[in-house]
C-alpha cells in the first residue's frame, strides 16, 4: 500500500506515521495489534477526506481512509479461514479489494465507507480463494461460487460430517436454497472434502491398480456447445453493460444491490441508505428494470441490423 503514503496535508487527524506490513503468519499478530492503533473517523472527518481525495487525488487522504478500515479487513478475513490458505494472504488480498473500494467510492452518494467498501473486500476475497484452492475454476456461474462459499457452513448447520457424502434429504435442502442442482452439490461437496484437485494419476486401490482417469466419463457439452454458450454468454453481458448506461446513478446501485448481486441487499437496507420509503425504493428498482429491458431490446435489436 506504499502508493497511499505521504507526507500529512492539511488539518487531517493524526495518525501513525508508517504502514503496518504484513509479512506472513509469522507476523500476524504483530500486525493485528498495530492496525489497532489507527482510529475510526467520524462520519463528517470521513466524508472530508473521502471529498479531498475524489477531487484532488490527495494520498494522504487516501491513505488515512485505508488505514482506519484494516480492522474490517481482517475481521471478514477471518471468516473464510476454513479454506486452508493462510490468513496473511487473505488479508493482503482483503486490503486490495479495500484500496480499489477508496478509489471508487463517492462520498455524496449518502452512505458510509464501510458500506460501500465490504463489497469491494469480498470480492477479492472470494476470487483469491477460487484462484488458490484448485487450479481448475471452481465455479463459472454466480450459483456455483454462491456453492462454493456457503456449502461447508451450511453443512454444519445441517450437523451433516465434514468427510462425507450428504444425506438425500441434506442434499435436496441445500440445492434448493443456493439454487443448483443436486448434482452440482455432489461434486462440489466431494471436491472440498479431497482438499481441492487431485491427481487423475492416483491409484484406484492399494494394489496400484488402475487410476481415477480411467474410470472418468466425460459428462461435459460438446464443444461447439461450450462455444456457443460462451459466445451467447459474452453477447448477453455486454449488452447488459450498455443498457445499464441508459439508468441514472441511482437507479443503477438500487437495481445492482438488488438483481445483480450473489447476496441481495433488501428493500429496507436501502431506504435507509436513500432516506426514502421502502416503497419508494421498490418502484424505482420496477422502473429501472423496465428501462433496462427496454435498452437491451432497443441495442440487440440495433446490433442486428448491423450484423446484417
Amino acid at each position: 500500500m506504499s502508493d497511499f503514503d505521504s507526507t500529512p496535508q492539511g488539518n487531517l487527524p493524526a495518525t501513525p506515521t508508517t504502514m503496518p506490513a504484513l509479512g506472513g503468519e509469522a507476523s500476524l499478530n504483530r500486525y493485528l495489534s498495530e492496525i489497532k492503533k489507527f482510529p475510526m473517523l467520524t462520519p463528517e472527518t470521513e466524508y472530508m477526506l473521502a471529498k479531498r481525495y475524489a477531487e484532488h487525488q490527495d494520498p494522504e487522504a487516501a491513505k488515512q481512509l485505508v488505514t482506519s478500515h484494516l480492522r474490517l479487513v481482517a475481521k471478514i478475513a477471518m471468516g473464510y479461514r476454513g479454506y486452508g490458505l493462510p490468513v496473511s494472504e487473505l488479508i493482503s488480498e482483503g486490503n486490495i479489494g479495500l484500496m480499489q473500494g477508496v478509489k471508487k467510492f463517492e462520498p455524496d452518494r449518502g452512505f458510509r465507507l464501510a458500506t460501500y467498501a465490504m463489497w469491494w473486500i469480498k470480492a477479492s476475497i472470494q476470487e483469491f480463494i477460487l484462484r488458490s484452492w484448485s487450479l481448475v475454476k471452481m465455479g463459472t456461474t454466480a450459483a456455483q461460487k454462491k456453492l462454493f462459499f456457503n456449502l461447508r457452513r451450511m453443512k454444519k448447520n445441517l450437523d451433516a460430517y465434514e468427510d462425507s457424502d450428504l444425506h438425500p434429504d441434506h442434499l435436496k435442502l441445500i440445492a434448493t436454497k443456493l439454487g443448483v442442482s443436486e448434482h452440482e452439490v455432489v461434486n462440489m461437496n466431494r471436491r472440498m472434502m479431497m482438499g481441492g484437485d487431485a491427481s487423475l494419476n492416483v491409484s484406484l486401490n492399494e494394489e496400484g491398480e488402475g487410476q481415477w482417469q480411467d474410470v472418468l466419463a466425460d459428462e461435459g457439452p460438446l464443444q461447439d456447445e461450450t462455444v456457443a454458450e460462451a459466445q451467447e454468454a459474452g453477447f448477453r453481458h455486454a449488452l447488459l453493460l450498455e443498457a445499464m448506461d441508459s439508468l441514472n446513478d441511482r437507479e443503477k446501485h438500487i437495481l445492482t444491490e438488488r438483481r445483480l448481486i450473489d447476496e441481495p441487499k433488501t428493500l429496507e437496507e436501502l431506504s435507509q441508505t436513500y432516506n426514502v420509503s421502502r416503497e419508494r425504493v421498490r418502484q424505482i428498482e420496477v422502473r429501472a428494470f423496465e428501462k433496462l429491458q427496454k435498452a437491451m431490446l432497443r441495442i440487440a435489436g440495433e446490433k442486428h441490423l448491423i450484423a446484417a
